[in-house]
């Protein structure tokens, strides 16, 4: 896993206009792989982020990269703690609700639909996506959009601009460390 995968792939949570991404990695050996997250994290981590395996298969990985204190914050909105509780989490704190999208990303191929949340989808997406079973979006971009229109938009085209920005700046020598925004303390 390189430095060019985590910027191509969670720019937008590296330059902290996004709280996580999560993406797919592929890996030959999980002794190396594992080596390779603790690298990373001993970048990532003095900045304010982390980067944890939410998934691992034989030679795959989903990666989910994240600002934690960013994740308190979403959480904490009313909107989102509803959410979990009706998806059925009983503890709405950042790690047990970790290890519960853990442990139900484990059981079944599909995504649960509350994984919006630690992915900086606002709420009112997340809850339209659930109630209209994925239909009836008003637009799709990083997500399907129920809620505000124009301020998605708006977003999906940030986080593109962003994407686009880290990775030229990386292809032109700048580091994950440089180009990895710390989060304000």
């Amino acid at each position: 896993m390189s430095a060019e995968y985590i910027i191509r792939h969670g720019a937008p949570t590296l330059a902290g206009i996004k709280t996580g991404n999560l993406f797919p990695c592929t890996f030959s050996c999980r002794k190396d792989f594992q080596e390779d997250l603790r690298r990373m994290n001993q970048v990532l981590v003095p900045k304010g982020l982390r980067l944890i395996p939410l998934r691992m298969e034989e030679g795959k990985a989903l990666l989910y990269l994240f600002r934690p204190a960013s994740l308190d914050r979403d959480l904490a909105q009313e909107a989102a703690r509803d959410l979990l509780r009706q998806a059925g989490y009983a503890d709405l704190r950042q790690r047990p609700c970790l290890r519960e999208l853990t442990r139900r990303l484990k059981e079944n191929n599909e995504f649960p639909h509350e994984i919006g949340l630690f992915l900086s989808y606002p709420p009112e997406d997340v809850r339209g996506f659930i109630c209209h079973q994925g239909k009836c979006s008003k637009c799709s971009g990083c997500w399907k959009v129920y809620g505000d229109e124009a301020a998605a938009k708006e977003r999906f085209a940030a986080y593109k601009s962003c994407t686009a920005s880290l990775c030229q700046r990386h292809a032109h020598g700048d580091s994950l460390e440089h180009l990895t925004v710390p989060t304000p303390s």
